[in-house]
Formats: structure tokens, sequence, C-alpha cells
């Protein structure tokens, strides 16, 4: 068994006007929210999908779904990020580094990609420096273009931990 391996994640969520915009953990001052069952944290979902799909765990959904009735009506993303790493960690995984990428048309998420930054790697117990980060636009094209949804992205790479007992952080 190789002791790297990468897991890609994808969301995305339309817009709601009854709904504060949650992003990468942190409340973005928008005009209108995400819908989902959850927060609709478009970029923790994505994030999370990655490292599932890493350790082989298979999705966000599998794990947090919808159809359990309350259980995660309304749920802090960020919950779901901690509990997706203690299983990634139960696997005997630890992360390597992630890269994400947030598409949306509006709002200029720039400003707030520090905060998120921040956050995410608080929730999941790393380093800032293995959280990448990045926003952009589609140029008006799509979904995303149109100011219906936006869309997130995820990489990340997650290294299998040696039988030492340290975190990853502490092997660093």
């Amino acid at each position: 068994m190789t002791p790297f391996r990468t897991g890609f994640g994808y969301d995305v969520h339309r817009f709601s006007p009854d709904r504060p915009l949650w992003l990468g953990g942190i409340r973005v001052p928008a005009d209108r929210g995400l819908l989902g069952h959850s927060d609709a944290d478009v970029l923790i979902h994505a994030l999370c999908d990655a490292l599932l799909g890493a350790a082989a765990l298979r999705d966000i959904g599998f794990h947090f779904p919808d159809t359990k009735g309350n259980e995660y009506e309304g749920i802090d993303s960020k919950i779901i990020l901690r509990r997706t790493m203690q299983l990634v960690r139960e696997a005997g995984y630890e992360l390597g580094n992630a890269d994400c990428t947030v598409c949306a048309q509006q709002p200029k998420l720039n400003p707030y990609i520090p905060q998120m930054q921040q956050c995410l790697a608080e929730v999941m117990g790393v380093p800032a420096d293995a959280v990448s980060l990045k926003a952009t636009t589609t140029e008006h094209l799509g979904f995303v273009g149109r100011e219906e949804g936006m869309a997130a992205y995820a990489v990340v790479l997650i290294y299998k931990v040696s039988g030492n007992g340290l975190s990853g952080e502490e092997q660093q």
C-alpha cells in the first residue's frame, strides 16, 4: 500500500435570498446565501468529499445524509469537517495539504481568503500553510456566471501515519 493518497471533491449549491452565506467556515457578508440541508458551505463540502475520497471512505452524503430527518438539518459544516478529519485519522491517515477553489461571480471573496484558510486549518488541526484557497469567476458563463449558485473544488493529499502515535503536525 502506498503511503500517499489523493482525493478530489466537488460541490455546488444554488443561491437563496433567505439564508446567510457561509464559506470556509466563516460568514461572508452577502445579500444571499446558499440553499442546502446543512448551512450549505459549498467549500467545506467539497473539502470533505476530497478527504473521504482519498481515504476510500465513500462521500459526505454517505456519512452525513440529508435523509436522516433533522439530524443534520442546519448543521454547521465545521462540525462535518471535524468529524470527517476524525474518520480520516481513524483510518490511519493525516492531511498533507489541501488545494481548494471556489467558483463564484459574486460576492468577491479575495478579502475573506485568509480568514477562511485560518478557520479551516484550525478545524482540521493542521498548519494554515497546509490549506490553499483560491476564488475565481466563470467569466459570466454557466450557472455560476448567471449568479444562480456557487461551486467548489478541492484536491487533497493524505499520507499514512506511521505507528509512532504522533499526529501529522507533530511529525512535521
